[in-house]
């Protein structure tokens, strides 16, 4: 492997892992406080899964940098600027619908991505995808119900879903945006061309929010900048605090 293909590896593997990393870091937060206990226990587990992916995809990440770190040195150790996860799964909870509404967008995508990445060049990234595919398959249909049974609810249980659809469909466009890391891994058939994934992800949230009596709104302009590390909201920074206070507080503390 070429060393331009090692580093948009590399840079890869860092935006595959923040993305489950962050958003199982956004459910966890759910622990405890869910609405009724089912959910509350379903986010955790679903939170869980996403982290299990996150040392798999940063393991690699470590192994193809060859300079010593780990999974939890690139989890616990990095600042903002340093993560690669897409705008939409930094966005906070706000309430259940827009947590909700934010892992359905999310799923949708995830598991088109994660059946091409099964067909990977790179053996390493199709074994991982494949472990996480059957997952991401759950997560998809669960959160896909609970859009529809909320959008088509009670008045006040749609004007939120709604109303989250509006907050986050200007992040969705991320997610098909295309640079030099993605350019080099479609070259090699490491990796899908993201815009390739569209046309299937548009068909599948277009069903599901029509039965959920949901309407998409129209977005001139996307929220791009999380992927490359360029720009991220507000939002990334305060749940770092969060999640990394104990190995910041207590450097190479081990238990």
């Amino acid at each position: 492997m070429s060393g331009n293909t090692n580093a948009s590896l590399f840079e890869f593997l860092l935006r595959q892992g923040d993305n489950t990393l962050v958003l199982g870091q956004r459910l966890s937060e759910w622990c405890g406080h869910g609405p009724v206990l089912e959910e509350d226990i379903a986010l955790a587990n679903i939170a869980l899964d996403l982290v299990g992916q996150t040392q798999l995809w940063l393991a690699l990440a470590c192994e193809v940098e060859g300079t010593g770190r780990s999974a939890d040195d690139l989890a616990m150790l990095r600042d903002v600027w340093d993560f690669r996860n897409l705008l939409l799964v930094e966005q906070p909870n706000r309430d259940f619908g827009m947590t909700i509404l934010r892992q359905f967008l999310f799923d949708q995508w995830h598991l088109l991505q994660l059946h091409a990445l099964a067909e990977s060049s790179e053996d390493r990234v199709a074994a991982i995808a494949t472990k996480a595919e059957r997952e991401v398959r759950y997560h998809v249909e669960r959160s896909s119900e609970a859009v529809i049974a909320l959008g088509d609810g009670t008045e006040e249980s749609h004007g939120r879903m709604q109303g989250a659809l509006d907050r986050l469909t200007p992040y969705i466009g991320e997610m098909f945006e295309a640079d030099a890391v993605d350019a080099a891994l479609v070259r090699d058939g490491v990796a899908p061309e993201p815009a390739r994934l569209k046309p299937a992800y548009d068909s599948a949230v277009a069903a599901v929010l029509s039965e959920a009596t949901l309407s998409m709104p129209s977005v001139p302009v996307a929220q791009t900048g999380g992927r490359s590390g360029k720009r991220h909201t507000e939002h990334l920074g305060h749940m770092l605090t969060q999640m990394q206070w104990l190995q910041r507080a207590y450097p190479g503390a081990e238990w």
